[in-house]
């Protein structure tokens, strides 16, 4: 979404400008694509070294989920989210913002497949929205349909004529899309310079009447993916987003009220630089916590079965324990008593620690705080 401003745009609708954008100031820009581009490549080689990344780095992909809709309202926490899915049930306004939070890390990894095989295209995005609204607070919006409406943006209940931002006429938004997607297809002189563009065209387009940022947001991996720039579509911006919010509603502001990309593309820039070396610091992290703990976990259990359990730990670092228990019956052929006397083990090592009981047919709920405390960027768990 764009944010509301105290600029008013009038009631005329917003005519975004052709793609690929002709009189940026590349002297300028260049100088950032380079140092992002340094960063960035630095992040996708570990990414690179790392066997498995989608398991190690799974935290990363529920924090990127919480940050991304917390930019939009939500308060759950990364813990919060895999109690909840780990039975430690949340309700009310906490149990939405989970179940917000929850589909729009389905909708990265359903992206994240799909890319495997298919480009980008507006077909995507519609799936992709209807999975985002899907039995959430936004699912009286149209999930999976760009609007057929004149939308804007303002404060409570304004008219159109007040509106800070009137996004384009629905009667030629899918004009619009078209040439975006067209411009996915383009190679621009910088891949980095033009997901900039495509994130920012975007919101600008404004196509759902809710959503918005969130797809956006969950485009800008898969597009870096798509041209190869990343070798796996794990690059995740909100948490610079987030914490520079302000900034970043005013940039996309003055695009639509002054025609300033330049100085949009240079923040982008500058959060693909910062961010990219935030990522890697906390990769190196994770990398070598995953190392440590599975020599910790074979010295603590002797067992041939040790890698399995630390990927698990991994995966899931929240957990049910005949969830687990059950997943290794099916998966590696782990006779189910087995399993718990190893769970045991590391509780008794102070690898995994207990936030719940377990106590007759309720199982009992376990954690692995290391992974949890980096995930978070805090000492959530000691």
């Amino acid at each position: 979404m764009l944010p509301n401003s105290n600029t008013t745009n009038g009631s005329r609708p917003y005519q975004p400008d052709s793609l690929p954008l002709e009189n940026l100031d590349y002297r300028q820009l260049f100088a950032l694509v380079g140092a992002a581009n340094a960063e960035l490549a630095r992040y996708d080689g570990l990414l690179q070294g790392i066997p498995n990344p989608a398991v190690m780095l799974s935290p990363l992909t529920t924090q990127e989920a919480v940050l991304s809709s917390k930019i939009e309202g939500t308060q759950a926490t990364v813990d919060e989210v895999l109690e909840h899915e780990a039975g430690l049930e949340k309700h009310g306004e906490k149990y939405k913002d989970i179940q917000e939070i929850s589909n729009y890390r389905s909708a990265l990894f359903q992206a994240s497949e799909h890319l495997k095989g298919y480009p980008i295209r507006l077909s995507l995005i519609l799936e992709l929205h209807r999975i985002l609204l899907n039995s959430v607070r936004g699912q009286g919006k149209t999930p999976g349909e760009f609007r057929k409406d004149q939308n804007w943006i303002g404060r409570l209940g304004c008219s159109m004529e007040e509106a800070s931002f009137v996004p384009p006429s629905p009667l030629q938004l899918q004009d619009h899309l078209q040439a975006w997607q067209d411009y996915l297809d383009f190679d621009d002189s910088d891949f980095l310079l033009q997901v900039a563009v495509v994130h920012a065209q975007f919101e600008l387009l404004h196509p759902f009447k809710d959503g918005n940022g969130r797809i956006g947001r969950l485009l800008i991996p898969l597009f870096l993916f798509q041209k190869k720039v990343l070798s796996q579509p794990m690059f995740y911006l909100s948490e610079y987003l987030e914490a520079n919010r302000d900034e970043y509603y005013q940039r996309l502001n003055n695009i639509s009220k002054e025609g300033d990309w330049n100085g949009w593309i240079a923040f982008f820039l500058k959060a693909i630089t910062v961010q990219a070396k935030q990522n890697s610091d906390r990769v190196k992290t994770i990398m070598a916590l995953y190392d440590d703990m599975k020599l910790r976990i074979h010295e603590v259990t002797r067992s041939q079965y040790s890698v399995h359990l630390l990927d698990a730990l991994f995966s899931k670092p929240i957990f049910k324990t005949t969830d687990l228990i059950t997943r290794f019956s099916q998966e590696h052929g782990i006779h189910e008593k087995t399993t718990p006397g190893l769970l045991r083990q590391l509780k008794e090592a102070g690898v995994l620690m207990e936030l719940q009981a377990g106590s007759g047919r309720r199982a009992a709920v376990l954690c692995f705080p290391k992974l949890l405390n980096l995930a978070e960027g805090r000492e959530v768990f000691k």
